[in-house]
């Protein structure tokens, strides 16, 4: 028993060992906590920072390293330290002032505890970190990593054909050095001069500067990731209100198109009714022309429908019935701006333009489970489901409004036709309720 007792107890090295993997450990996780703080990404997206967001982002990683520093001292748990690794890596990302910043508070509770060294090797390595951040291109940086010497040959070969430094070798070697050092006063003075991780056998030598490096690398590493990924969802943003964009600036010539037309059939034969289609017309593109929003309440919607319809009603006459059977609660969520219209035409295009007799238009808005169903109905001449389908297809307003709805609300969000012959067609669309204070431009 006593045997397996023993064998369970680690070595001096051993231990050592075990505190380096912690180490770059605990280098990760609080890079990976930090990455998570809005305020902390968006500070790393940029190279220009003022000194409130190196402050905040001094503070903020600071903090945690003199946590480990006393946890350290007091507890005797050596894998929180990352005094050497957290000074430079502060100066490499927001420059020499917090860099040395971040060493300063380091280095306190270590001259606290007689460690007189501390203080001013942490302050140096934050203004070594932040010397290299002012002379190599920034993008370097976030290229930070400790394989340099897979491409060594590359490199020297480059110094030498183009004399040209690679500042990967720099960056790497600078905290190597740094650690050199530690190593040396540690050796020197071990009581009150610079706490170390003091290896005894040649291959743990030569890993505590590794593990040292590791624990610059590994941080930038996630938080170029975090920029990255924040970079990729703002370009597929910007992407998304680009075709939003289109598809809306799409319709309204299509719209333009179709009303002149019609009141180009009416100059000659009506020409007073051809006037007051003009001036109907002119009151709807100057509503178009203020509202560049590509969202708007279904309120705003239904008034720019009704301005529409107020010209379609120019042209049929009493013929033309229009009937509202709105949800109140709907009027004040946010739709596609332009959304209805080419449905309405759709129905006064294909439904009733060829119908003798009345024609009925009946506009619906209703909500359930979280979803606002929008529903255009008419009682025209309808159409073949074969018909229906090329129609849904070819046409310019119902293949616009489809394709709006896909890219705004994902793939399972379509406009749905049904249509019987000789009794007319519903077209009708489900999104996901968004209300007024919350709507976005894209």
């Amino acid at each position: 028993m006593q045997t397996e007792a023993r064998s369970l107890v680690l070595s001096g090295d051993q231990f050592l060992l075990v505190t380096l993997i912690v180490n770059l450990a605990v280098a990760a996780i609080l890079a990976t906590m930090l990455a998570r703080f809005k305020i902390f990404r968006a500070i790393l997206l940029t190279e220009r920072r003022d000194w409130p967001q190196r402050l905040v982002f001094a503070a903020g990683f600071g903090t945690p390293l003199v946590a480990g520093v006393a946890a350290r001292i007091l507890l005797g748990y050596d894998a929180a330290d990352l005094t050497l690794a957290g000074a430079y890596l502060t100066g490499l990302i927001a420059g020499p002032y917090a860099g040395a910043l971040v060493g300063l508070g380091v280095g306190a509770p270590a001259l606290a505890a007689g460690e007189f060294g501390a203080p001013f090797f942490a302050v140096g390595c934050g203004f070594a970190g932040g010397g290299l951040r002012e002379i190599c291109p920034k993008e370097e940086i976030w290229k930070f990593t400790p394989f340099f010497f897979t491409r060594l040959g590359h490199s020297v070969w480059r110094v030498f054909r183009k004399l040209t430094i690679d500042w990967q070798v720099v960056l790497v070697t600078a905290p190597i050095l740094l650690e050199v050092l530690r190593l040396s006063i540690n050796r020197q003075f071990p009581t009150h001069g610079l706490f170390a991780l003091q290896p005894h056998e040649w291959w743990l030598r030569v890993l505590v500067p590794v593990g040292t490096v590791m624990a610059v690398a590994i941080p930038i590493k996630i938080w170029n990731s975090a920029r990255i990924e924040h970079r990729l969802a703002e370009q597929e943003h910007l992407l998304m209100e680009a075709r939003v964009a289109a598809l809306a600036n799409q319709i309204n010539p299509h719209f333009l198109f179709n009303t002149l037309t019609s009141i180009s059939s009416l100059i000659r034969s009506q020409p007073e009714t051809a006037r007051v289609l003009i001036v109907k017309l002119s009151a709807l593109l100057r509503r178009l022309l203020r509202s560049q929003e590509h969202f708007t309440t279904l309120r705003e919607e239904l008034q720019a429908v009704d301005e529409y319809l107020d010209i379609e009603r120019v042209r049929f006459g009493p013929t033309l019935v229009v009937e509202r059977d709105v949800d109140e609660t709907c009027l004040d969520m946010v739709v596609p701006s332009m959304i209805l219209q080419p449905l309405v035409e759709n129905s006064i295009k294909h439904g009733l333009g060829r119908k003798i007799g009345e024609g009925r238009i009946t506009l619906r808005a209703t909500r359930a489970n979280g979803l606002v169903r929008l529903e255009v109905e008419d009682n025209g001449v309808g159409l073949p489901q074969t018909r229906m389908e090329v129609e849904s297809e070819s046409g310019i307003g119902l293949r616009n409004v489809n394709e709006r709805l896909r890219v705004i609300y994902g793939a399972p969000y379509q406009l749905k036709l049904t249509s019987q012959p000789g009794q007319g067609t519903q077209a009708r669309i489900e999104i996901p309720e968004m209300h007024a204070p919350d709507r976005a431009s894209a």
